[in-house]
């Protein structure tokens, strides 16, 4: 099993992680256009290209679920993170359209 493997949640794991009320933070690297479509009410919003520059918004204190349109650019951002600290950061697989499709039906889908 690959080390990414271990970085990873499932859309069902992070639905028990958020109605337990368990710490986390939700990290959207969604371009602007497509959080207006759908988002995480909570989430914070940083695109990917801009993730370097704004680090000073991630909490280092609990998990950061790391979130995009499928889960390739929430990788990226993950394996990145990880590599500079934030050994906190999980990538969600499948990201915001799986969410919407297994767990939130009425959460929009593009």
């Amino acid at each position: 099993m690959s080390a990414e493997a271990f970085w990873a949640i499932t859309v069902d794991a992070l639905r028990t992680m958020r109605d337990a009320g368990d710490s986390h933070a939700v990290l959207d690297v969604r371009e602007p256009w497509e959080i207006e479509i759908c988002r995480f009410s909570d989430s914070i919003d940083i695109p990917l290209g801009e993730l370097p520059r704004r680090l000073d918004r991630l909490p280092a204190d609990r998990p950061v679920v790391v979130v995009c349109h499928h889960g390739i650019r929430s990788m990226q951002a993950t394996q990145w993170l990880r590599a500079n600290g934030f050994a906190n950061a999980i990538n969600l697989t499948g990201g915001i359209d799986a969410y919407a499709r297994q767990i939130d039906p009425l959460m929009a889908q593009y």
